[in-house]
C-alpha cells in the first residue's frame, strides 16, 4: 500500500503495531510511529498531531492475542481502548471490532478508507491464474465447497475452509488461515483444496481476504493442490511472485 501511495505522490504516515507490523515499512513512508495493539487513543493522538484525515488498515493481527493477559502485553491498553471495548463493542467478531474502530476514528475527523486504494492491481482476477490447471475432480470439490465457505463467512466464523473429496477437513476460526491449512493438510494427507472467500458484509475498508508467498509456502508444506479465491475481493500480495511460486509448487490458483 505504501509503495502504491508513493507512486501516486501521496505521503504516508505509518503507525505500526508492536510485535505485528514489519519494520520494513519504514523504507516506504515519511514517518513511522509505534503503538501497542490496544492503544487506540495514542493512535488517534498521532494522527491528529500529523494532521491526518484519511487512514487505511493494512496488514494483519494475530487474533489469538485477544486472549492474552494484559499483563503480558508490552503496552497496556489506554483508556480510550478500554472504553471502546467494554462500552461500544457489543459483538467480538472481526467486522464489529473493525467497525467500532472506524467509528472511533471518525469521531476525531479521521475517515477510514479502502485498503485497496492505490493497489487495485493486487485483487485476484476471475479464472485460472496459474499454468497448472485444476482437474475435473478438483473443480467438483471447489463447486461443492463454495457455498459452504460463503455460509461460514456469513456466520462470522472464518473465511477459509479445506476440502478433499467433498469432505470438509478444516474450518478457519480464530487461529487464522495458515493454521487451518496445516490442520486440513494433516487430515487430508495430500491433494487438499483450500478456499478463501470474503464475508457477506464485505467492506473494503478492512479485513479483506489476503494471500501471498507465505500462503503458498504453507500450502506446499500441507501438500495442497488448489487454492480457490473469491475474485475482485481477495488481495494477492506480491502477485507475480506468488503465482510463480504456486506454479513451481504445482498448485493451481483459481479466482471465482
Amino acid at each position: 500500500f505504501a509503495k502504491g501511495a508513493r507512486a501516486n505522490n501521496v505521503p504516508v504516515i505509518a503507525v505500526g503495531i508492536e510485535g505485528e507490523t514489519s519494520p520494513e515499512i519504514e523504507q516506504y513512508v515519511e514517518k513511522l510511529y509505534w503503538v501497542g495493539v490496544a492503544q487506540i487513543g495514542k493512535l488517534i493522538k498521532i494522527f491528529k498531531q500529523e494532521q491526518v484525515s484519511r487512514a487505511v488498515m493494512a496488514g494483519g493481527l494475530t487474533k489469538t492475542n485477544m486472549f492474552s493477559s494484559w499483563r503480558n502485553l508490552r503496552f497496556l491498553p489506554d483508556l480510550r481502548t478500554i472504553n471502546l471495548w467494554y462500552k461500544h463493542v457489543k459483538r467480538r467478531d472481526d467486522h464489529s471490532l473493525h467497525e467500532a474502530v472506524a467509528d472511533e476514528l471518525l469521531k476525531d475527523g479521521i475517515e477510514l478508507q479502502s485498503s485497496t486504494l492505490y493497489v487495485p492491481q493486487l485483487l485476484a482476477q476471475k479464472g485460472i491464474l496459474t499454468k497448472k490447471q485444476p482437474t475435473e475432480t478438483e473443480m467438483e470439490d471447489i463447486h461443492f465447497g463454495w457455498p459452504i465457505a460463503k455460509e461460514i463467512a456469513r456466520l462470522g466464523i472464518g473465511q477459509c475452509i479445506v476440502i478433499k473429496e467433498k469432505v470438509v477437513l478444516a474450518v478457519e476460526a480464530l487461529e487464522g488461515t495458515d493454521a487451518a491449512i496445516r490442520r486440513g493438510g494433516n487430515l487430508g494427507k495430500g491433494g487438499i483444496i483450500v478456499m478463501k472467500v470474503s464475508k457477506h458484509d464485505f467492506d473494503a475498508r478492512f479485513d479483506i481476504p489476503t494471500v501471498g508467498l507465505e500462503t503458498i509456502k504453507t500450502l506446499q508444506e500441507s501438500s495442497a493442490s488448489v487454492l480457490a479465491l473469491e475474485a475482485d475481493k481477495t488481495l494477492i500480495l506480491d502477485v507475480k511472485e506468488t503465482i510463480e511460486a504456486a506454479d513451481y509448487a504445482r498448485i493451481a490458483i483459481v479466482g471465482l
